[in-house]
């Protein structure tokens, strides 16, 4: 999905492409060498630790004792403002692997780079950690386009990246592991939710111009006309845009009853303002969101968006134990007693773990051996239990719907009763019965029948 670009933070630039797509600036091809005779001999671990089983590791990647990892957001320019906080919720779990003994006794070692908002910025700095660096993962990535920019990469010296945000599917990589949700994530019970509980049946459908908001409209079309409603008008104005009162004036005179946005950077801002300064409300014409989050709220000012729905796997008003107390540890590692955490920063805490798990699994230090580990891996993450699909890669997630109150924090009022398989090709016709993305790859003939 697209990064926040908020003018009000200061001089902030988009960075990438009206369709969320690129072309990404590529390297060489030589393939990073491995070399399986170096075992870890018990004295290359700290004090009297003792591994139980040889691990491999790529030929300079590890110093005796640890194992690096890159860790790539953008720490400058206009997307910093969100994805320092993926960098942070990163830095934050593997801290805590840390102090809890590491992995097998390994510290993990972060090799942090600045992706600068920048997809070409992105792809050569992912390259830099892969090629100069050799660490086997790499944790990062907002946006689509930045993905999009590192897949190659990626691909082609066949590492290992795990992706948080959530983001529009249509893609089946075995190099990305995708912690963030998928369109059936967040729409699947968004959409029947709106036209059964909240008697919504006229949707106007806003997004911003790219991949994300365009893919998500394919299933919301898919998804209205299945539960009985219908869609009067489908719009899109570019990224960044700030003049959303001609849009606004559409809407008022659509005849809708219900907005469906997939509208988001700083966009989102401008979009919500306007909508109450030209008196619409949200409890009588309410927005149901797909990117409106806890940040996004807190950017805006809350009663620009009070009475409004978003639907997301995480919120931070998750009344449990686990998220509460996660919270406090977050404020507490940013140093910042009114810090928010929202659905993309979880899921980028949560799959060092599930990272974790899987390297203490595999036999050796190699992407393709954690990526064969990080199969079936299961955690219980802030959100709930989370598992990663063996097939595509994806996250088995816990749909919510969430109204937003005065105070910028969401009111969960529905959620399922378990995580959801995730469908990254559900808006052509993809199903827990008829997979398209599995472990041998994308079945292209499936998706050509679409």
């Amino acid at each position: 999905m697209s990064g926040l670009i908020w003018k009000l933070f200061g001089n902030c630039t988009t960075g990438f492409g009206a369709n969320g797509s690129v072309r990404p600036y590529t390297m060489g091809s030589r393939v990073m060498a491995i070399d399986r005779r170096r075992f870890l001999r018990n004295g290359l671990l700290a004090g009297s630790t003792v591994i139980t089983s040889p691990w491999v590791f790529q030929t300079g990647a590890q110093a005796a004792g640890e194992i690096k990892v890159g860790v790539l957001f953008s720490l400058t320019g206009g997307l910093s403002i969100i994805e320092k906080s993926l960098h942070d919720a990163t830095m934050m779990a593997i801290s805590e692997i840390n102090a809890a003994g590491g992995v097998k006794g390994m510290k993990i070692v972060a090799v942090a780079e600045d992706g600068a908002s920048d997809p070409k910025t992105y792809n050569e700095k992912a390259s830099k950690l892969v090629i100069q660096d050799k660490v086997p993962t790499v944790f990062g990535s907002y946006t689509s386009a930045s993905r999009k920019a590192v897949l190659p990469v990626f691909e082609k010296r066949n590492n290992l990246y795990f992706y948080p945000t959530y983001y529009e599917g249509f893609e089946c990589s075995k190099n990305v592991v995708y912690t963030g949700a998928v369109p059936n994530q967040q729409l699947s019970n968004f959409i029947p939710w709106i036209i059964k509980t909240l008697g919504k049946k006229k949707f106007f459908i806003v997004g911003s111009n790219y991949i994300y908001p365009r893919e998500m409209a394919k299933v919301c079309k898919i998804l209205i006309e299945k539960n009985g409603g219908e869609w009067v008008a489908d719009e899109y104005l570019e990224l960044g845009h700030s003049e959303w009162g001609s849009m606004v004036n559409k809407i008022k005179g659509s005849g809708c009853d219900v907005v469906l946005s997939n509208v988001v950077g700083d966009s989102v801002v401008a979009f919500y303002r306007e909508y109450k300064n030209q008196g619409l409300t949200h409890d009588k014409l309410p927005i149901c969101a797909t990117v409106t989050s806890e940040i996004e709220i807190a950017a805006m000012g809350a009663e620009y968006a009070v009475g409004s729905y978003t639907s997301f796997p995480y919120f931070q008003a998750i009344d449990t134990d686990r998220n509460k107390a996660f919270v406090e540890r977050y404020r507490a590692f940013v140093k910042d007693p009114k810090a928010v955490t929202h659905h993309a920063l979880e899921s980028s805490y949560f799959q060092v773990f599930l990272w974790k798990q899987a390297a203490e699994k595999a036999a050796e230090i190699t992407p393709v051996a954690i990526r064969e580990a990080v199969k079936g891996q299961e955690f219980d993450a802030p959100n709930g239990h989370v598992k990663i699909d063996a097939d595509n890669l994806h996250t088995y997630l816990t749909p919510r719907i969430a109204q937003w109150l005065p105070d910028g924090q969401g009111k969960i009022i529905d959620a399922y009763k378990e995580p959801v398989i995730p469908l990254p090709y559900v808006a052509y016709g993809e199903t827990p019965t008829n997979l398209f993305c599995t472990g041998k790859g994308l079945e292209t003939s499936k998706l050509n029948k679409t």
